[in-house]
């Protein structure tokens, strides 16, 4: 489909088409900035890309799964930038993994098919929303409720089989998911009986905050197999699970490797962060925001034009030395709460701007 093409279709829906030129929207602080600008004649507070280091972590990645038999379906909420998502799937991916399903609808319109929202949706405005899009395009929603799957056929009525679904499994994080073995054979039954689509499983086991070694073999192993115990439990039942989906940044290579397991959901490998490098030594934190000194005690405090509304504190204050007027680059700690507020990336190598990503939220 040509780029006016989807220019049209996004404009046919109002509340899609808002919401989607408002997250790709170029914000004015950056209409100003050329390719090419130096880093230090950038408007601060500036979020950047390390270029040199985010086209490491885009190949190591896609080496990584390159003739693999379980698939990379990267997490869009790990950058929230549909020219990094393209990146990602000309290295290989086969998909996106997003958290929204108002971002499965922005992506849709963007040129990608094969979305999952790893996450459960409810809400009659928000499941007949996912029953229009159905009719577009075969985007996977993750369900763990049987009134829910009861609402969606009641609406989609004779198009049910429109709609594709994951069971997600509760396998280690304790929040959304129906418990692993009978209870998710259930489930996945009144999802057959009802006649919508089942696709297979997901089960995420979260953030593993351990270097690689036994330990986290282990935690993830024991997650792991919860799913593929299911999975078994199913084909015993008759009923085929196509997609086991799962992992992530640290430790996708556990998940690639564990026999049953079809994709991984990583995400954060491409940008990084301070805190999750140390669990995922393979990739480098990519990310920090560019500020300028301005205030300084000495041998007591820095003020930087960068505070809680350009990053993310909750892991603490970074310390610098620098004097007022300089600029200083600090380490992103967090990526999901710093990503939500800028409204762009600019992507920089050699100290200066080679590609400015927008981000969609």
């Amino acid at each position: 489909m040509s780029q006016s093409a989807r220019l049209q279709r996004v404009l046919s829906s109002s509340a899609r088409g808002e919401w989607s030129k408002r997250s790709l929207a170029l914000p004015e602080t950056a209409r100003d900035v050329r390719l090419g600008t130096s880093v230090k004649d950038l408007p601060t507070p500036a979020l950047l890309a390390d270029l040199d280091a985010l086209e490491q972590n885009l190949a190591r990645m896609a080496s990584f799964f390159r003739d693999k038999p379980a698939r990379l379906r990267p997490h869009f909420k790990a950058h929230h930038s549909v020219a990094l998502a393209h990146k990602q799937g000309q290295a290989g991916a086969i998909g996106l993994t997003c958290a929204r399903l108002e971002q499965a609808e922005m992506l849709l319109d963007e040129g990608f098919e094969n979305i999952l929202v790893a996450n459960e949706i409810a809400g009659k405005a928000m499941l007949q929303r996912f029953v229009e899009l159905s009719h577009r395009a075969p985007v996977i929603v993750a369900i763990d409720n049987a009134s829910i799957v009861a609402q969606l056929a009641a609406m989609a009525k004779d198009r049910v089989q429109e709609l594709n679904v994951v069971v997600d499994l509760d396998v280690r994080l304790g929040r959304c998911g129906v418990q692993p073995g009978g209870e998710a054979v259930s489930l996945t039954k009144t999802v057959v009986s009802k006649g919508l689509r089942f696709r297979g499983l997901m089960g995420y086991e979260g953030h593993i905050h351990l270097p690689d070694g036994w330990e986290k073999h282990r935690i993830a192993s024991d997650a792991l197999q919860l799913l593929i115990d299911t999975k078994c439990l199913l084909e015993k039942e008759g009923i085929p699970a196509e997609i086991v989906t799962c992992g992530g940044t640290s430790d996708f290579s556990e998940a690639e490797a564990f026999p049953g397991v079809t994709e991984v959901q990583a995400g954060s490998y491409l940008l990084m962060d301070t805190s999750y490098a140390p669990c995922a030594s393979d990739f480098k934190p990519a990310l920090t925001v560019l500020a300028t000194v301005i205030s300084k005690r000495p041998g007591k405090t820095v003020v930087a034009d960068a505070g809680i509304k350009a990053i993310s504190t909750g892991n603490g204050l970074p310390l610098v030395a620098i004097d007022v007027g300089d600029p200083i680059e600090i380490c992103v700690q967090a990526l999901d709460p710093t990503l939500s507020l800028h409204d762009c990336i600019y992507g920089v190598r050699n100290g200066r701007v080679e590609e400015i990503f927008q981000i969609a939220r």
